[in-house]
């Protein structure tokens, strides 16, 4: 048709497709996604930088000599530390990590440690899976984290047990960055669905903090999950707007241009209510906190603001264009930014004065108000008919279902894991029924609030 008309038609289409991307990226920040997010509190973002300084020691090879401590130093007792393992340990099936039994906040964390680009067997955890490959309780997830937190699950969980029923006022703590953060979601799924595995533990008193977490949960698990799961993310990161499968997006780091090009014709030609509805499309788990600290056509970081939400529809959908995408997934950034915004959070409750008893008020209301939150949120995916599982996507990021279904190691229960697990599952329509009802006006309502 271009040669015939002499109008090179697709190639202006192309161009104008190109220019509308790149208009949109460059007027695009990442302080967009969270701009109508509330304020994180103190009390809820405290174990946030502690944790980030306790998945750093992993990387040291004797934390009694430690040489790569932040400032500060790590803040831990090396004599709390339980249980460590290396690739040796875990026969390279998934990163060093380490049990911490902190008896200053009670808490049993167990802790992973991010990807480590030396090692080729965690590339394979990580790009083993075409996005949403795998079935999991009503949804999708990653298939090699999952199959890598299966492994931590079986090979500690006796463990764990035992700490719990030794510490039984102690909360259940997983953390976990880049890779590891992306294990340690899924692990504290499997260890909600399993509590009878660990002592019978209550849901409430697990909890996971995930520091620039991949994409690894489809969207009904993102928020079914956001009361266990924190995924915190810093500014730019590009890996919770990623996507793509990992797998195209390694490939594609020789050649940026390309890359860029998929990505434009995708975001140009693909409808956000298209991407959402998708079952098997992979988001950051849980409930999310965006660290801000750079403003748009600003030089130089400003004092870091932290916020919070449950978003259904806005879970970091694209790439921010930022000389920061990298830095900004760095767990040493993302340590000292946190640590700056908890600071200013402390110091402006110190100013205010507030009494002792009104900061415990305070505290109750920040639990009230999250779990109003989750409970809005919750109604909100069952009134967009977010899907549970059906046919695969049609803009070519996902595998055909039947491909998916019985593909090697596609069913996690393969490895070995117990009858109780697949006994205790449940479809995405049993658990609406359960916690949601239609009233007199044929609304969706959670049922607390008919009763």
């Amino acid at each position: 048709m271009s040669i015939t008309c002499g109008i090179p038609i697709l190639e202006c289409v192309y161009c104008i497709g190109c220019a509308r991307w790149l208009w949109q990226k460059c007027l695009y920040t990442a302080g967009h996604e969270s701009e109508n997010w509330g304020l994180a509190a103190a009390e809820e973002f405290e174990p946030v930088p502690r944790l980030c300084r306790l998945i750093l020691s992993i990387y040291e090879d004797d934390i009694h000599n430690p040489v790569w401590a932040p400032p500060g130093g790590y803040g831990i007792n090396p004599d709390w530390i339980v249980l460590r393992k290396g690739y040796e340990e875990t026969n390279h099936r998934v990163s060093p990590y380490l049990i911490y039994l902190d008896h200053d906040n009670t808490e049993i964390i167990l802790s992973v440690r991010g990807l480590n680009l030396a090692k080729e067997s965690d590339f394979a955890v990580l790009l083993d899976n075409k996005l949403g490959q795998t079935k999991f309780n009503g949804g999708y997830v990653h298939n090699g984290l999952l199959k890598a937190a299966v492994w931590i699950f079986e090979a500690e969980s006796e463990f764990l047990r035992e700490l719990i029923e030794k510490n039984p006022n102690y909360r259940l703590i997983f953390a976990g960055h880049s890779l590891g953060a992306g294990v340690v979601a899924l692990l504290a799924m499997l260890a909600v669905q399993n509590s009878d595995k660990l002592g019978n533990i209550e849901r409430n008193r697990i909890k996971c903090f995930a520091m620039a977490p991949p994409r690894c949960v489809s969207l009904n698990l993102a928020v079914r999950y956001a009361d266990v799961i924190n995924s915190i993310v810093l500014q730019d990161d590009f890996l919770p707007r990623t996507t793509m499968a990992l797998e195209d997006v390694f490939k594609s780091i020789i050649c940026l241009p390309c890359l860029l090009c998929l990505m434009c014709v995708k975001d140009t030609f693909t409808f956000e209510e298209k991407k959402w509805k998708d079952p098997r499309r992979l988001y950051a788990p849980g409930r999310l906190y965006h660290i801000v600290e750079r403003k748009p056509l600003r030089l130089g970081r400003f004092p870091p603001v932290v916020r919070t939400a449950v978003p259904v529809d806005r879970r970091f959908e694209h790439l921010v264009l930022s000389c920061n995408l990298t830095a900004d997934h760095a767990l040493i950034w993302i340590e000292r930014e946190s640590q700056k915004a908890l600071d200013l959070m402390l110091e402006k409750d110190r100013n205010m004065n507030i009494p002792v008893k009104q900061r415990m008020e305070r505290q109750k209301s920040v639990v009230e108000e999250h779990s109003e939150e989750y409970k809005a949120a919750l109604e909100r995916v069952v009134a967009l008919e977010i899907p549970q599982a059906f046919s695969p996507s049609s803009y070519g990021t996902f595998l055909e279902k039947g491909e998916a279904e019985t593909s090697g190691c596609s069913n996690w229960e393969d490895e070995g894991s117990s009858e109780s697990l697949k006994s205790r599952r449940e479809s995405w329509d049993d658990f609406v029924e359960r916690h949601f009802v239609v009233d007199q006006s044929g609304n969706i309502v959670y049922k607390n609030a008919v009763s």
